[in-house]
């Protein structure tokens, strides 16, 4: 008896340790910026299924869209740092400084990167009616003409929309850039011919290049990609050390304890090492490229530092 009241008031009394509760104790929430049905929410889907089925908790996706996923960032910044509230952190976050005056956050020192899962290469496409069957032609007709080609992009600060400003900047043309609201209306006016290239996620024009409906040019990741094998890099193509992958990663706030990001790291870099949720992603165009903690930490430094130095150099005026 004696032995059950001293255990009783070494609990109650202030700082006396306590056994913590084994994390997650309940429903991990993970939130995301980007819409449902997008290439980050199928990613997060397959990971939280996962998770849950480790952890005996369910890992509920909260799409919180807008402002350039900024608005997803800025909920999590705040969140309380206990590791119930994370973060699907995709190339988006590594951009919006760049080309945001104002943030509610500093995501360099507000987030501690937990895992990078992988990447999706974009595709460098044109209509077929553009008199260039590979990139050094491609950047040969423009320079002879000059703002007479254009391409689509949904969105200042887009990854196609970067992807194609890399490219001018880093050989010097001009294309024309034009602005659509949604993907499907910018691939439509690609495909009837009213605009003459785009850059874009590779999954979206997989089969439009099959059947010759649009050229593929180049692919902007290091490595060819195994989708389409005979399409060469755009590095590889005349532009060397040109390289942009979306990706997608997740992480938490900074004063997350460190014992909670290792333990979310850990058991990520088991899901990806599963057969069957390597294939889901694959099926969605998906590279698992893992990562840990401080590998994607250092990762996501040198991405900020890049896109920071193509939207000066492009021009793009931060709002």
């Amino acid at each position: 008896m004696k032995t059950a009241v001293l255990v009783i008031i070494l609990v109650l009394l202030p700082g006396a340790p306590v056994h913590a509760q084994a994390y997650p104790g309940k429903p991990v929430r993970l939130v995301m910026g980007p819409p449902a049905g997008g290439p980050t929410d199928g990613v997060g889907r397959v990971v939280a299924v996962k998770l849950g089925e480790i952890w005996g908790q369910q890992v509920v996706i909260e799409n919180r869209p807008g402002a350039g996923n900024t608005i997803a960032t800025a909920i999590v910044a705040k969140a309380a740092p206990d590791g119930y509230t994370l973060l699907m952190c995709p190339i988006s976050d590594a951009v919006a400084p760049a080309l945001n005056r104002k943030l509610s956050y500093d995501f360099m020192r507000d987030f501690a990167a937990i895992v990078h899962i992988g990447t999706t290469p974009n595709v460098f496409v044109v209509h077929p009616s553009v008199p260039a069957r590979s990139v050094r032609d491609f950047i040969a007709y423009a320079r002879a003409n000059p703002g007479k080609l254009d391409y689509a992009a949904t969105g200042i600060g887009q990854s196609g929309h970067l992807s194609f400003e890399l490219l001018k900047t880093m050989t010097g043309i001009n294309v024309v850039y034009v602005p659509y609201k949604t993907v499907g209306v910018a691939v439509t006016d690609l495909l009837s011919g009213r605009v003459s290239a785009q850059i874009t996620n590779l999954p979206a024009q997989v089969e439009n290049i099959r059947v010759g409906k649009v050229r593929a040019l180049g692919v902007t990741s290091a490595r060819r990609s195994a989708r389409v094998p005979d399409v060469p890099t755009i590095a590889e193509s005349g532009v060397p050390g040109f390289e942009v992958t979306v990706w997608y990663g997740m992480c938490a706030p900074a004063a997350v304890p460190a014992s909670i990001v290792s333990k979310v790291a850990t058991d990520v870099l088991k899901v990806l090492a599963m057969p069957d949720a390597r294939q889901r992603l694959a099926d969605q165009g998906v590279d698992v490229e893992p990562m840990d903690s401080a590998r994607f930490a250092a990762f996501i430094r040198a991405e900020t530092a890049k896109w920071a130095r193509v939207v000066k150099d492009a021009g793009i005026q931060p709002q």
